[in-house]
């Protein structure tokens, strides 16, 4: 018979391989598969925004100004403009 715990001071220590194998919330075993790579690696970083130090490579986008003057705010540091999707 196989060990599936490992309780010390009750309580369960270990990898939760011994206990409980990958599966779906179904029940089902997961299965590990791989993505086949859609573009090399130099094609992936002429995409990203890397920076080093204070030299971007592309800019951001402009900081959004518009939303609601909110109430409250005291010493604010951060601003004091909601800018989700308000009213």
């Amino acid at each position: 018979m196989a060990k599936y715990s490992m309780k010390k001071g009750g309580k369960e220590v270990g990898p939760a391989s011994v206990y409980a194998e990958p599966h779906t919330m179904t029940g089902k075993k997961v299965t590990a598969a791989t993505l086949p790579l859609q573009e090399s690696g130099a094609q992936y970083a002429d995409k990203m925004n890397m920076s080093v130090g204070n030299i971007s490579a592309k800019s951001y986008p402009a900081t959004k100004t518009s939303g609601i003057k909110i109430r409250g705010t005291g010493a604010a540091t951060k601003g004091t403009m909601a800018r989700g999707p308000m009213a």
